[in-house]
């Protein structure tokens, strides 16, 4: 039997500096995505921000809407949709709608809410918010099911509410949660029986919940009646190939140390002010937060999260955009070329075949020249056979 065929993909947040242009940087975005759809990647993943000028998408739903009419294969998530920013019944509504429109190829991701200045401009206190992500995840479960539900909550009500349209996914379109450091994004997942993403999955922190985030969620799923499913788990990191390691440094010149000052700014992670680009592509591999390197080392990075998490099913890419853009879409190519492959058994038939054609490459030779040989003989014979008797 052959084994489980691993996911990629990617997570787009996005990333975009606030010297580009907003409405181009976009567009490029869902070109990006029908790049990987063309390349074979399995799935993209689109965030939802309000603030803080550099993950620009607001809505990952109109996102989807747009990518969906532009690709054919690759599966849509919302990346994750901030549930207490939105009434539960207008986020099943809306994933409900999309389900439809791409024929089942979305995927409904929950989580919280990433950035603090998006609560604090909604005058949400943050210290609620993964209690009401949990509370509206119970609802949004229910409606995506099919079900009616009533709900009373300080934040919000809900009267027989019920989705307009029967699910185009049976039984239901395919729900996540997002998980980072902290155990609520496992619990909730395993609570609800939904896949789990685990967003912070090569920070330092976040790569050693992984064996403990995926205890628990076993453990909340069994509580609650779930099967669990490895397949169901994907893990986000950052990546960066190209054909030597010296051109993948040389294309983080365009953009890496901006990224990492804009993480600095909004959120509690130790940067350097004076570190060089140098300096931060040794950090990124020396605690293996990120890989910038070769198809081999992206392998590498990808054996060490199956080997402390247990196994997943999916990798998705941490869309950076710290690369030019053509070394950008080269890299995804480099890696769906030579990496994907040896995690997917692509070549194993391949690789046998041709062992076996080289093993027994003398018999094989040997009957083909013997082969040959006779049709000479057959040939020099007919010819002789034509040939007047006296000549």
């Amino acid at each position: 039997m052959l084994p489980p065929r691993l996911r990629f993909g990617i997570f787009l947040a996005p990333f975009h500096p606030v010297t580009e242009n907003p409405t181009l940087a976009i567009q490029r975005d869902l070109e990006l995505v029908e790049h990987l759809d063309r390349l074979g990647y399995d799935e993209a993943w689109i965030g939802e921000h309000h603030s803080a000028g550099y993950e620009i998408i607001a809505s990952p739903e109109i996102f989807i809407a747009a990518a969906a009419e532009r690709t054919r294969q690759i599966r849509l998530g919302t990346g994750v949709v901030s549930l207490p920013y939105h009434h539960p019944l207008m986020v099943a509504e809306r994933i409900n709608q999309l389900d439809h429109m791409t024929r089942g190829r979305v995927i409904f991701g929950a989580g919280p809410g990433q950035l603090p200045s998006d609560a604090f401009m909604l005058g949400i206190d943050v210290s609620k918010q993964r209690e009401r992500m949990d509370e509206a995840l119970g609802v949004i479960a229910r409606l995506l099911r099919g079900e009616k539900v009533s709900h009373e909550s300080e934040w919000f009500t809900l009267h027989d509410g019920q989705l307009q349209l029967i699910p185009w996914s049976r039984p239901h379109v395919e729900m996540a949660v997002a998980a980072s450091i902290s155990p609520s994004g496992p619990r909730a997942a395993g609570k609800y029986g939904m896949g789990m993403l685990s967003v912070a999955a090569t920070s330092e922190q976040g790569f050693e919940a992984l064996a403990g985030h995926w205890q628990i969620y076993e453990q909340k799923a069994a509580e609650h009646g779930h099967a669990v499913d490895r397949a169901n788990w994907r893990l986000v990191g950052p990546m960066h190939v190209a054909e030597t390691r010296e051109q993948a440094e040389r294309d983080m010149q365009h953009g890496l140390l901006d990224f990492l000052h804009y993480f600095k700014e909004i959120l509690p992670i130790p940067i350097a002010d004076d570190l060089t680009t140098e300096g931060a592509i040794a950090l990124l591999r020396e605690r293996g937060i990120g890989v910038v390197g070769t198809p081999d080392d992206a392998a590498e990075q990808i054996e060490r999260l199956q080997k402390q998490s247990g196994g997943f099913g999916t990798f998705l890419f941490l869309g950076v955009n710290a690369a030019p853009w053509e070394a950008t879409k080269r890299s995804y190519e480099l890696f769906a070329r030579h990496v994907a492959p040896r995690f997917q058994n692509l070549n194993d038939n391949r690789i046998q075949s041709l062992a076996w054609a080289k093993t027994n490459s003398a018999r094989f030779i040997g009957a083909l020249m013997g082969a040959i040989g006779q049709e000479i003989q057959k040939h020099v014979a007919e010819q002789q056979a034509k040939k007047p008797a006296d000549s």
